[in-house]
């Protein structure tokens, strides 16, 4: 697949209508890390810079899956999702970069458009790897933030969008929800993997045992959904600052706890987490093992230009899950 990504010659009008007449574009700098949407940071004239995102085919290096209907967490891309979601962590006091502009028209691309704040390109990962000291700073705060964002309850889950418009489903509790896309991973990383197939009965079996573990419960909280230190910057000033926010939904705060343990490491009790309920906090650890096999064997089919390290990834997570099963 020959892939056409965005040139400073497609941004003249949108900086014009933006910035103003008298701005003009200067660099355009595609930064990596996005898998599904590209980002841009872009420089003017007067050496200010901003951030674009685009939602296109051509940034998209996700292969379709075989999604879980209801699954809240399927499909997490989009300048509707982000916008709604933008919104909403503004509201609970959660710092994200400033919307400038967003283009859901069409007006300058013939793709979705957003304009942000550039909060800088120092990743809290980075800093907690190299100044353990100063990133104790930014870690308190998102530890905050993500304690707000975690004490904001519904009594349904589902993706922002769909919520306000009365369109998510509820036929099931949300631990069936994760058993089926557990399951769906499974399959998917047994097609790929010969140790998964070999495994994929006993695997399943785990999956079910976890399950039948965890009592009903009926209340979500939001969730950015993948949330580690790679999607946090920091500022001049040491604020953390959340990105990738197109999967927030209200869902299992453990599901997403699960997941900050998994990436934040020895760093995740600095966050002080709200109280988890232990038994769905192992089938949620237990199903994104899963999903961390068949996501990247899956997008390593792809063109993505960083194969290996999907691929490191997923053999991590085969280890993990043949451990136990």
């Amino acid at each position: 697949m020959v892939r056409a990504f965005l040139r400073i010659e497609d941004l003249h009008e949108l900086v014009t209508d933006v910035f103003g007449a008298r701005r003009r574009p200067t660099a355009l700098t595609r930064l990596t890390g996005g898998a599904k949407k590209g980002v841009y940071r872009l420089e003017l004239d007067d050496r200010t810079t901003a951030i674009v995102y685009v939602w296109s085919a051509d940034e998209n290096y996700w292969p379709a899956s075989s999604a879980v209907s209801d699954d809240p967490f399927a499909d997490a891309s989009g300048a509707a999702l982000f916008a709604a979601n933008h919104a909403a962590l503004t509201a609970v006091g959660v710092r994200v970069p400033r919307l400038i502009a967003l283009d859901v028209d069409r007006r300058y691309l013939d793709v979705d458009t957003a304009v942000l704040e550039d909060a800088g390109s120092v990743r809290l990962e980075d800093l907690m790897a190299r100044d353990p000291v100063t990133a104790a700073g930014p870690l308190a705060m998102l530890g905050d933030a993500l304690r707000r964002m975690h004490t904001t309850y519904g009594d349904r889950y589902g993706k922002l969008v769909d919520l306000d418009r009365d369109a998510a489903p509820q036929p099931r509790r949300t631990e069936d929800v994760i058993v089926d896309r557990a399951v769906s991973d499974l399959d998917e990383a047994a097609q790929r993997d010969a140790r998964m197939a070999d495994a994929r009965d006993r695997v399943e079996a785990n999956v079910r045992r976890l399950r039948d573990a965890v009592a009903p419960r009926r209340t979500y909280a939001l969730v950015h959904g993948e949330l580690g230190p790679d999607h946090v910057l920091v500022t001049p000033a040491g604020e953390p600052v959340m990105i990738d926010i197109e999967g927030l939904t209200y869902f299992d705060v453990e599901w997403e706890h699960a997941f900050l343990q998994l990436r934040f490491g020895a760093a995740y009790p600095a966050l002080r987490p709200v109280e988890l309920d232990e038994p769905r906090l192992e089938l949620c650890r237990y199903a994104q093992v899963l999903s961390l096999i068949a996501g990247p064997l899956r997008i390593a089919d792809t063109d993505f230009p960083d194969r290996k390290w999907m691929l490191d990834l997923a053999e991590r997570n085969i280890l993990k899950a043949l451990s136990v099963a």
